[in-house]
């Protein structure tokens, strides 16, 4: 049987249909069927920094190809070939509604689109886990740490950068709130409504903002000219996530008798249960204001919607991973920031109103 004789001048052209159970082909097929050199899909595929140099039609080929076709870079060969892993560790009291879970959110934007691939941990705000989780992910060759409320009482053996980070130690980067511009503004909003005898929500004693909150507190207050009573100030006790905490610290307040006409929570999810526990009662605001931190998405959405003081969590999320990967990326020898500084803002809601007469 004679083939048909091909048509000369033309350069032969790679097929390639997705079967069900066909291999998905490697990045030098890929380049073949697109006319293209492998180093410039390998480029686009790995959003390197060079990338933005190739045209954003070619770019936008190149991702609907490999799409189509099934590609998956091979990762292992990548980290032999570059001798890293490109994967970091997080560790995280837990993972739940609230203020660690937004940091994490934006963690894993920058981090995919940098490429990178990340564990997670939760170590409950114990000690023994604190230290030893460290350990573990070096073991599983993660190149750097991200600590969320995670008090270090040493630095890690990799570039570590801690959000809401309050100990100096060598190599940590700390991202930290502007404690006490957040609680000027929230007691400032307070006092402009004719507050003056405010209740508090103190954090739990393992919390890595707590000492440094209520500092910022007593600063701001004194600055204000705003007393504060120890009988209108509760701690939140045990390691719940939920507004269990705060709804039990407000009905201890209020057994007190001790009146008040504003509250000043540590977080929104204290403030959730308090809102609770003030409902037994009381109404918000007509007879106490409330004001949260944090402004988790859930803020917005009660009733009434919760004034709040506002931190960049996704932003300090976004932040902290970036700052980690230039580190990496800058070797032992690079200079790192040792404390970077991010601004709050207040959220004013229908949580807060005027002080009542009587």
């Amino acid at each position: 049987m004679k083939r048909k004789p091909q048509s000369g001048g033309s350069a032969p052209v790679c097929k390639l249909g997705k079967a069900e159970n066909q291999k998905a082909p490697s990045l030098k097929i890929l380049a073949q069927h697109l006319g293209l050199a492998p180093a410039t899909v390998s480029i686009v595929l790995n959003n390197s920094p060079i990338a933005a140099t190739i045209p954003a039609s070619t770019r936008e080929r190149v991702v609907a190809a490999a799409r189509a076709l099934g590609y998956r870079p091979n990762f292992l060969a990548r980290s032999l070939r570059a001798g890293r892993s490109f994967t970091v560790g997080v560790l995280v009291p837990e993972v739940s509604e609230g203020y660690a879970a937004l940091v994490l959110s934006g963690v894993e934007d920058y981090l995919l689109t940098a490429g990178y691939f990340y564990f997670v941990a939760s170590h409950r705000h114990r000690s023994d886990l604190i230290e030893e989780y460290p350990r573990l992910l070096l073991e599983r060759a993660v190149e750097g740490f991200i600590m969320v409320d995670t008090p270090l009482k040493f630095a890690p053996r990799a570039p570590a950068v801690s959000v809401s980070g309050h100990h100096a130690l060598p190599g940590v980067t700390n991202i930290r709130l502007d404690h006490r511009q957040a609680a000027r503004q929230a007691l400032a909003h307070l006092q402009s409504l004719g507050h003056r005898k405010i209740a508090f929500i103190k954090g739990q004693p393992f919390s890595s903002d707590t000492q440094s909150r209520w500092e910022a507190i007593q600063h701001a207050a004194a600055e204000l000219g705003l007393e504060i009573s120890p009988q209108r100030v509760v701690q939140l006790s045990g390691d719940s996530p939920t507004p269990e905490p705060g709804l039990q610290a407000v009905r201890q307040l209020l057994a007190r008798r001790n009146d008040f006409t504003a509250l000043f929570a540590f977080n929104d999810m204290s403030a959730i249960g308090a809102l609770r526990a003030l409902r037994e009662c009381r109404h918000v605001p007509e007879d106490v204001s409330l004001v949260g931190f944090d402004d988790i998405e859930s803020a917005a959405f009660q009733h009434p919607a919760l004034t709040t003081v506002r931190q960049p969590l996704r932003a300090m999320g976004e932040l902290a991973a970036r700052t980690l990967l230039e580190r990496i990326q800058a070797g032992k020898s690079g200079d790192h920031p040792r404390v970077m500084t991010v601004k709050p803002e207040l959220v004013i809601r229908a949580s807060t109103g005027p002080c009542p007469r009587s």
